[in-house]
């Protein structure tokens, strides 16, 4: 038995943006982290993929708290998924503190720990089956 996916065209807003905002951050970050790590910096590109990634960030962790699912626990409304948005801003904030603190290293690390912790790994559940990503990647090349 399977059911109708929602078209794009269909999402309400804060899904919409929600999943735009990840979308292009995930595939931003990439940029902002390769642009001070290569061998020829470039501190340019990685200041405006940095604010451009950070403001996505932003962006992707506030609509998530407009997103209510229906699985799994619910504490008015929000669910476990929803305690991902305080921690990315606290991170995000914290890692603008090492670099006005000139702790580069820690700037780095929080970063690239919010790369892969927000994009990466909460990403991929996104995949899953039974989500909606997972439910269009996997069901448009037939597998389920």
């Amino acid at each position: 038995m399977t059911t109708a996916l929602p078209a794009l065209s269909n999402l309400s807003p804060a899904v919409a943006i929600h999943l735009t905002a990840a979308v292009l951050a995930t595939a931003l970050g990439p940029v902002a982290l390769w642009a001070r790590r290569s061998l020829a910096q470039r501190p340019r590109l990685h200041r405006a993929a940095g604010y451009a990634w950070v403001t996505l960030m932003v962006l992707a962790a506030l609509s998530a708290l407009f997103i209510s699912g229906s699985r799994g626990p619910r504490l008015a409304g929000f669910g476990p998924i929803h305690l991902l948005v305080p921690f990315a801003l606290g991170m995000i904030v914290l890692s603008f503190r090492y670099l006005l603190q000139g702790n580069l290293s820690g700037h780095r690390r929080t970063m690239q720990g919010v790369y892969i912790g927000g994009c990466v790994v909460a990403g991929s559940f996104t995949l899953l089956p039974q989500r909606l990503l997972g439910q269009w990647l996997w069901g448009s090349v037939g597998l389920i």
